[in-house]
């Protein structure tokens, strides 16, 4: 009888079972080879769908393509577990190879977890999903699992050959284990499980859409000869810059040398690194120039940007694309468009159906250029969802450059730390920490293994000095503004000499869009604009556009913005306002101020806003108030802290003290659990052998002892959680029409990449506001939420009240 493990829709041809382990084994082994690992994620290849060679997965499939109108039942047939059962069985019961043991552990649970998420080893109620699945005698698929195995030798790989296999996927876990690393053994297991996992997410997913497209898939790019050809097309770049009139001045000087200086620590090897450059002083080519460089040295696969908000993403990703030329080499990932849901998909398998194609979109980061975000960073690693971890091997053999560092939410550190220095130890990667304000993450109990002589830049000291472009004048110690004030002091900033512009950045959404309301009541006749998050990234790019365009023709021009413009916004007024915040937060604002230096020395006013609710904003209370003291000192003595509050020796200070008051915060705490995420991923086997023993009297029959599953479904990199909702605004009415149809996989990659220009992010009270207002709409079977017209505000973004015009009122 013939196997099947897919059935074409176009055609109804038939994917053989062992065809699609075979070729999942070939792709997995090509993304082990990253980590020296490719028996470890060949063995999951090979196995993972070996419950497809049974007569109730047979009869499930047929069924299902004969009547697509009316499935099988939901849930009907398992076939992840047998590949699981299968290493058990084999090398776990005995327990007489530990090594192997722990094979049968790791791979066996990215098997039977590769259509969900991985299960916990030992829960914190000390019960094992994992064995429980394993162990399972009751289900019904695996009544025959003798004629399974026979299968498997008999089509797939013969038993001699098989053992040999796992020996070599053995002998390479004990290697991984050996290596020195600033990490516990149970960190090293945690991050080796996501990576196998993601290797067989990814290796499923791409031979299934290559299968079900019916032709090969896009030949790799040389990425060596690629970014040796960018560095090209940069260098080009570069040099019409050095023959521009106005590049002759010292800030401009001072660009080419710290430049140059990336250039030359490119061929240093691999390792965690920081690029101080001050802001303004071209960090972006300067950082590009380096990771082309050190890519092209050393074999690096992509070049991936990492940045805290997606305004960065839009600007750096084009200053990148018109340089590199190639659209198709660059692509931005914002958020998730297609979120992942805690239902497990295996009913779905082997069917060309919606929620299939929507599975199979290609969105694993294997383009040569990536622009994405903190939060996507962190998703790959600590995330729910299959979609998550698919993209955690590409992130091996990359040069990673993290754009504004110190953005790392505190809740995070700790895991940030940990993923980095995986990342430097196994996986070939060499990661820049990219900011004018360094945090120190190297000062924390779960530290960053931070190179010796890590700083690019030279006599940074010097260049910082050399950079000073504004004086910072303390209002915040003296007196408090409300908004009806804050006029008043904006219609004077903007009547002095020399300033034409001013930019107001404040720390919530509410007290931004009621300045914006009161200036635009006030009617000054000068244009008056407002940012926030409420609006989709088209939207605010479309806005920045028109703002650069009234600066660069010297009009006057106000500007009102929440904190997302102050993190690498190539933009610069003439005066900047900053509601008092974290020390990197005011040099960060600092930076939008004056950034050329054309108009001398020009002023960035600090202030204390009275009518600004930070109950729910602890890191900006916290960080307000240490900056406070910091401006008190320098008020009672000139010569402290470095004589500068954008000092390095006061950016130094304001770190440590901020990371000690936040020192239990920083290992991410799960308060239901009463535990943190580091306990949950990373806690020691003879702990949890101990808790295990006094509650049944029995060992631990695990290697593993942590909960990976509680952990992913506790983690937000935010506190509270949000859901990506596509927007009608622009194109965005376009791209959700189209969502409606029913289009290829290529379709499906091209639409989900391109929605990302037109999505905002929801809280749940947001959601359910929307959904109990009609505001709320839902594409592709459901999967994608989309906002209707009349809750998007053309002026302010979502509406909530769901009444907007989408007329524009920017003037």
């Amino acid at each position: 009888m013939r196997s099947i493990a897919h059935i074409r829709e176009s055609d109804n041809q038939i994917q053989t079972v062992e065809e699609h382990l075979l070729g999942v084994k070939a792709l997995a082994e090509s993304y082990g080879e990253k980590l020296e690992v490719k028996h470890l994620t060949g063995l999951a290849g090979m196995l993972h769908d070996l419950g497809k060679y049974t007569r109730h997965f047979r009869d499930y499939i047929l069924a299902a393509a004969s009547t697509p109108s009316a499935p099988p039942k939901r849930g009907s047939v398992d076939h992840s577990t047998a590949g699981g059962r299968l290493l058990y069985e084999l090398f776990h019961i005995s327990r007489s190879n530990p090594c192997k043991g722990i094979v049968a552990e790791v791979v066996g649970n990215a098997i039977i977890s590769h259509h969900s998420y991985l299960h916990d080893f030992l829960s914190i109620d000390l019960e094992s999903a994992y064995l429980q699945r394993v162990r399972d005698k009751k289900c019904p698929e695996l009544d025959d699992f003798e004629s399974i195995r026979q299968a498997f030798f008999g089509n797939v790989m013969s038993e001699e050959e098989f053992h040999d296999y796992v020996e070599k996927a053995a002998a390479e876990l004990e290697r991984f284990l050996m290596k020195p690393t600033p990490v516990n053994s149970e960190a090293k297991l945690m991050f080796l499980t996501k990576f196998v996992f993601s290797a067989l997410i990814d290796a499923d997913r791409t031979n299934t859409r290559i299968f079900e497209a019916n032709r090969p898939d896009e030949p790799a790019h040389n990425n060596r000869e690629l970014f040796n050809a960018c560095y090209v097309k940069l260098m080009n770049k570069i040099q019409s810059f050095k023959e521009q009139p106005e590049t002759k001045s010292a800030i401009h000087l001072l660009r080419s040398e710290m430049s140059e200086q990336c250039e030359q620590f490119a061929v240093k090897p691999s390792g965690i690194y920081t690029l101080s450059i001050p802001t303004g002083g071209g960090k972006t080519l300067a950082s590009f120039r380096y990771a082309l460089k050190h890519a092209s040295v050393y074999g690096k696969k992509r070049i991936i940007y990492v940045v805290p908000y997606t305004t960065i993403i839009e600007q750096n990703a084009e200053e990148i694309r018109k340089i590199v030329g190639d659209e198709a080499v660059v692509i931005e990932h914002h958020s998730n468009v297609i979120e992942d849901t805690l239902d497990d998909d295996e009913n779905q398998d082997g069917l060309a159906n919606t929620q299939q194609k929507a599975k199979l979109a290609k969105d694993n980061w294997d383009a040569p250029i990536i622009f994405t975000t903190m939060v996507q960073f962190l998703n790959v690693f600590y995330a729910y969802g299959s979609r998550n971890s698919r993209r955690l091997h590409n992130l091996c053999e990359s040069v990673i450059i993290f754009d504004e560092v110190q953005k790392v939410p505190i809740s995070c550190v700790s895991l940030f730390n940990q993923a980095l220095n995986f990342l430097k130890a196994y996986g070939q990667s060499s990661i820049v920490l990219c900011t004018a304000t360094q945090p120190a993450l190297d000062f924390v109990k779960h530290k960053l293994d931070i190179n010796l002589s890590a700083e690019m830049i030279g006599r940074l000291d010097d260049v910082i000095d050399a950079f000073k472009r504004v004086e910072v004048i303390d209002k915040a110690t003296e007196e408090s503004f409300t908004n009806a004030k804050l006029v008043d002091f904006i219609e004077t900033a903007v009547s002095e000499d020399g300033v034409n512009s001013v930019l107001i950045i404040l720390n919530t959404k509410a007290v931004v869009k009621d300045l914006y309301r009161q200036l635009k009541t006030r009617g000054s006749g000068i244009p008056v604009y407002h940012l926030s998050t409420s609006m989709c990234a088209a939207h605010r790019s479309e806005i920045l556009e028109e703002v650069k365009g009234q600066l660069s023709v010297g009009n006057k021009v106000i500007c009102i913005s929440t904190q997302l413009i102050e993190a690498g916004v190539d933009i610069s007024f003439d005066c900047v306002i900053r509601s008092l915040a974290g020390l990197d937060s005011i040099a960060q604002a600092a930076g939008r101020c004056n950034r050329h230096g054309k108009k001398g020395i020009q002023r960035v006013y600090v202030i204390d806003h009275a009518e600004e609710s930070l109950s729910r904003l602890k890191e900006i209370k916290v960080g307000k108030e240490m900056a406070r003291k910091i401006l008190k000192d320098l008020k009672r003595d000139s010569k402290y802290h470095g004589g500068n509050i954008l000092s390095r020796r006061a950016m130094e200070r304001y770190f440590k003290e901020f990371y000690t008051e936040f020192e239990t915060d920083l290992n991410y705490s799960v308060l239901p659990l009463r535990k943190s995420m580091m306990e949950l991923l990373t806690s020691s086997r003879e702990y949890n052998d101990k808790a295990y023993k006094s509650k049944t009297g029995q060992r631990l029959p695990l290697f593993i002892a942590n909960s990976y599953r509680t952990a992913a479904e506790h983690f937000h990199v935010i506190d509270d959680r949000t859901t990506s909702v596509v927007v009608p605004y622009g194109k965005g009415e376009d791209i959700i029409a189209e969502l409606n149809g029913d289009g290829t996989i290529d379709d499906l990659t091209r639409l989900l990449r391109s929605a990302q220009h037109y999505t905002i992010s929801l809280y749940d009270h947001e959601l359910r506001e929307l959904d109990r207002s009609g505001g709320l709409d839902r594409c592709l079977d459901g999967k994608v939420l989309v906002l209707k017209e009349r809750a998007y505000s053309g002026e302010f973004g979502l509406d909530i009240e769901n009444d907007s015009s989408m007329g524009m009122l920017i003037m």
